[in-house]
Formats: C-alpha cells, structure tokens, sequence
C-alpha cells in the first residue's frame, strides 16, 4: 500500500495486478509505503485503521484505487509465479503441479501452501461482501489506470514490467473453468462489470447511490 497526501489517494495493491511496476513508478511520490508483509493490505483494513489514522493525522480524506485482474488469468500468474527455481525447496514451489491441478489443489477445502493465495475479491470487500474502494481499474485496460493517475498527479506516471513470471505451460480444462467460475462468482462477475464499463468503476460511489 502506497498513501500519497497531496493527491488524497491510497493504493490498494491486489497480488498480481501488477503491483509491483505500479509501486516502482509511484515510490517517489509517496508519503507513507508499506512494505513485504504490509504491503498487500486489504481494502478493509485500510478503511479501518489507515484512513481513519491518516484523516486525524494530516487532516485528508484519502480516496483508494486498486486493480481487479480477469481470476483465471490472474491464478495463473500465481502459478508461474511459484513455479519459479529459486524456490524449488520451499512449500510454496508449484513446480510438480500442472495447471489444472493447481486450480484443484486451489478450489480443495485444504489447499496446500503453494495453492493459498487468497482472492482478489476477498481484498477489495468488506462486510458483505460490498466492494469498498473508490476507484477499480482492470488489469486489462492499463490505459484507463494511467490516464486516471496522469490527472490525480498532474504529469505522466511511466511504468515498467517487474515480477514477469518465467513461461509455463498453463491451459485449464474446460471442466475446471467451469469448477473455478462457479466457485468464484463474485470475482468472476465485478471482472465482467469492469470490462463492460470500459476498464473503470466507482464502486463505493454507487452503493452510495442505491
């Protein structure tokens, strides 16, 4: 999590969103940086403690943004992610697994530490399950995330890749997609809505207007 005063902005970073290029660029600007244990702090704990803290502190309003990435897509970089050499000995190596497997280990009620990843969802929610950060840019549209944060800054933020996964063989059988979709409803729908919406939403904004 990245909090920028001047701007009254707070970066809500979902694993595998591209985080990583998206603090790389954003560093210098920032005033307070979470890091390694801190830095995926969710969207629900940031409405609890942070902005709270940072409201009373330096007297601003912060606003969130984070970036929601299509859930297949995004357990798959996951899984390459972890099937890196570096940590071949370690628990959370996935190497021995194939794709499909790995959605299985995932979706098990006890899923083994290479599988525990969360979800990008579960991040972004608080009670009920309601989407509670103010601005939510797809992964997929990087445009609309930039042309947002150029206007919020007052100049362009250049970004570069960071954490590329190495290649792997990743296809998922028609059957677990399906397995994974009904498992994840949630996910899988705010992702449709944000695309439909050209790649930007207002969550919080429209649940104020219901």
């Amino acid at each position: 999590m990245l909090i920028f005063t001047p701007q009254a902005l707070a970066f809500v970073a979902v694993p595998k969103t591209g985080t990583t290029a998206i603090e790389k660029a954003l560093r210098p600007h920032a005033d307070i940086l979470f890091r390694k244990s801190q830095k995926h702090t969710s969207a629900q704990r940031f409405h609890r403690r942070i902005r709270p803290f940072v409201r009373a502190t330096f007297d601003t309003s912060l606003e969130s943004f984070a970036v929601l990435r299509e859930p297949e897509d995004q357990i798959r970089s996951w899984y390459k992610y972890r099937c890196r050499d570096e940590i071949r000995d370690k628990p959370e190596y996935a190497g021995q697994l194939s794709f499909n497997d790995y959605v299985e280990a995932l979706l098990s009620d006890s899923p083994p530490p290479c599988a525990q990843i969360g979800s990008q969802y579960r991040m972004l929610s608080g009670r009920g399950g309601r989407i509670i950060v103010d601005h939510l840019f797809a992964y997929e549209r990087w445009d609309q995330l930039e042309a947002f944060l150029t206007d919020r800054f007052g100049h362009r933020i250049n970004f570069e890749p960071h954490n590329v996964s190495p290649y792997v063989k990743a296809d998922l059988s028609p059957e677990l997609r399906s397995k994974l979709r009904a498992a994840r409803p949630a996910e899988f729908d705010l992702h449709a809505r944000l695309m439909a919406a050209d790649g930007k939403l207002r969550p919080r904004q429209e649940t104020k207007a219901v």
